[in-house]
């Protein structure tokens, strides 16, 4: 039975006025409105599951789609006790015009679908690994209590659905973009004392159905556990350095027809040093993976000719003694130099930004390696351009190559309550275009379209142009234009059917209204 979201909150009151409120210290209400106008282009580089662009109506050219989105909260905090505490937030996301329970053809159902990737289903859907702007639910975003010094130990647990928000969002963060925005069914452990926090997060990201093990039907052994360790250490170089490590459990993600389990179990460690110093703002981070990567290869693999991956016929590699598995070791980092001129008029601001994804090449498959970074989450619009052409966590952009960024961020306030900002992003592929099989040459591409002729590494440029205006203390008005030029890369990796650019460079716009009470 459908709820909508006054129905909820309705319930949700009763439930505090009947039991909480006669006990809580305090009890806070709040909400929020943002309604967003888009016209968009970029979903149209390629059609759904690769088609060539060159198939489309009006190949040549490019007919945007113009549409608007909106995210409706509520939420609730009450303070029961000094030590006890409870959060919950109501959220409903939506595009205006469609049905609740129905996404358009060209959202992705599945994170890494890449442009113009497509599917009808929808629903309750922003668990850890849910591409999070898919979110078209009426119901909870986040419901957690907190225990302070828990069990009479200097540490604060909250569990239940919550936003889980690192540092800079690089590895974990709530992508506050998206509408449904990212949140984990987890348990946390935050211990803060002086300059330091250490921090423990149990997130369960998928929950496999129950019944006997099977290798041809979901069951519980398609969990997937997420673990990680935090430790950030202030007073260091003018800022703080923060330690990671991320386990990913994914010990079956399929079989392939000898009923081999796919292993995708791999950690993630790394760390984060961002300050500022004599004036200059600083940001470096490295990360690295290993483990298994059975299940990211066969994503990256179709089984067509010139696939590097030794397979069992069905495009699954480790299917035999001679090819047991494919091994992980993948690896990524990125730099940030930027200064503020404050005592300038305008403030203006200029930030230099280099971030670098491994990618897998031929020489790497052939050895049995994979080494595509996976950004494990759905953080990717604040870092690679805000048109969002290279989220897939497992690298599908890019056809698994990786990706390289150069950036310039520049900003002005012209008057108070506005600021104007300008990005331009220069994205290239890690590995060569050329040097792999897949996409160059006489043979076939990741979708079996025949490819013809060789490209150089570059995927293109966007431009990013944003203006933010604090209207009042309670309401900001955002508008931003971008436009990519992409090059013929971009085209063949996203399902051109030859290296020759077939469509015209894509336009975005936006204009969103942030109302909080």
């Amino acid at each position: 039975m459908r709820k909508n979201l006054f129905t909820v909150a309705m319930m949700v009151t009763a439930f505090f006025v009947g039991t909480t409120i006669a006990q809580a210290v305090s009890v806070e209400w709040g909400g929020q409105l943002r309604p967003r106008f888009e016209y968009n282009e970029q979903a149209f580089f390629s059609g759904a599951g690769g088609t060539s662009t060159a198939s489309l109506p009006n190949a040549g050219t490019r007919d945007g789609d113009y549409f608007v989105s909106s995210r409706i909260r509520l939420h609730a905090k009450a303070d029961i006790l000094p030590d006890t505490s409870a959060f919950i937030q109501l959220q409903s996301v939506r595009n205006w015009g469609n049905d609740l329970e129905a996404l358009s053809a060209n959202q992705p159902t599945t994170v890494g679908a890449g442009p113009g990737g497509g599917g009808t289903s929808g629903g309750s859907g922003n668990a850890a690994f849910s591409p999070s702007d898919n979110d078209n639910s009426v119901g909870v975003h986040q419901a957690y209590f907190t225990l302070k010094n828990f069990a009479t130990l200097p540490v604060d647990l909250k569990v239940g659905r919550q936003e889980v928000v690192l540092d800079g969002h690089r590895i974990l963060g709530n992508t506050g973009w998206t509408q449904g925005a990212q949140t984990h069914d987890a348990v946390r452990l935050t211990h803060h004392e002086g300059n330091h926090t250490l921090a423990y997060v149990y997130s369960l990201g998928n929950e496999g159905s129950r019944g006997i093990f099977s290798t041809s039907s979901a069951n519980d052994n398609e969990d997937i556990e997420i673990h990680v360790l935090y430790a950030n250490m202030q007073g260091i170089l003018g800022g703080g350095l923060s330690l990671y490590f991320v386990g990913l459990q994914d010990e079956f993600t399929g079989a392939n027809s000898s009923a081999k389990i796919l292993d995708n179990n791999f950690y993630t460690v790394g760390a984060r040093q961002a300050g500022q110093l004599y004036g200059i703002d600083y940001r470096l981070e490295y990360y690295y993976q290993f483990g298994d990567a059975e299940g990211d290869a066969t994503t990256a693999n179709t089984g067509a000719a010139g696939t590097p991956y030794a397979t069992n016929g069905a495009g699954v590699p480790g299917s035999s003694a001679t090819n047991p598995g494919v091994d992980r070791g993948a690896y990524m980092f990125g730099a940030r130099l930027g200064k503020k001129f404050n005592n300038v008029m305008w403030k203006p601001s200029i930030t230099f930004w280099y971030d670098y994804l491994s990618g897998t090449s031929d020489e790497d498959a052939r050895d049995g390696d994979f080494d595509t970074f996976n950004t494990l989450f759905d953080t990717g619009h604040k870092f690679y351009g805000f048109m969002d052409l290279f989220l897939s966590n497992v690298g599908a952009g890019t056809g698994r190559l990786g990706l390289v960024d150069y950036a310039v961020k520049t900003s002005i306030q012209p008057a108070k309550g506005w600021k104007i900002k300008a990005d331009w992003h220069y994205f290239t592929t890690a590995e060569s275009v050329n040097a792999n099989t897949n996409f160059s040459g006489s043979t076939v591409d990741s979708v079996g379209a025949a490819k013809s002729g060789g490209d150089d590494d570059t995927l293109g440029n966007e431009l990013d142009l944003t203006l933010v205006h604090k209207y009042n203390a309670n309401t900001t008005i955002s508008a931003g234009y971008s436009k990519f030029w992409q090059e013929s890369a971009f085209e063949l990796l996203n399902g051109a059917a030859s290296s020759t650019i077939t469509v015209s460079p894509a336009d975005w716009a936006y204009l969103m209204f942030d109302v909080k009470f």
